[in-house]
């Protein structure tokens, strides 16, 4: 669970610095294992490859997807592979806009993906998956986004 994460602002202050127990910036599987996101709808990690771990014989797979379930997050949307800045950027938006107007998460994102799809063949002149195939959705598909004020 130490293998897999996700480098946030600070990361390179603290892979730089030789304090190990604060590793600002840095968010391990394992430190994940210690949120409490009993509740939590959807998290969304659209970063390269969060989808992926390492594979145990008779355990699974660890990793950022494993250790999110594990803590309570009821659906997640990962990738599985390096995605490209652009197209993330606009799938992402797509996939949110989807979100806010009612969409499951699972619908929201299959809507997104076929956009993006579009979007590519009409850039590219053909629809290459690596542009816009490279999210899953893994968890409770009938969740919809219900608008809560922040206050």
């Amino acid at each position: 669970m130490l293998r897999s994460g996700l480098a946030l602002a600070g990361a390179n202050h603290a892979l730089r610095s030789e304090d190990t127990e604060n590793s600002d910036g840095i968010l391990t599987a394992e430190k994940v294992l210690g949120l409490k996101l009993r509740g939590t709808d959807l998290v969304v990690l659209s970063a390269c490859e969060t989808g992926l771990g390492r594979v145990k014989n008779g355990e699974g797979v660890y990793g950022l997807r494993r250790a999110f379930s594990q803590v309570g997050a009821k659906s997640l949307v990962m990738s599985l592979w390096k995605v490209p800045d652009k197209e993330t950027q606009e799938l992402m938006e797509e996939f949110y806009q989807n979100l806010d107007s009612g969409m499951t998460s699972a619908q929201a994102l299959r809507q997104a993906a076929l956009k993006q799809k579009e979007r590519v063949q009409q850039r590219y002149l053909g629809p290459n998956p690596f542009y816009w195939g490279a999210f899953v959705f893994q968890g409770e598909a009938g969740l919809v986004s219900q608008k809560k004020p922040l206050c």
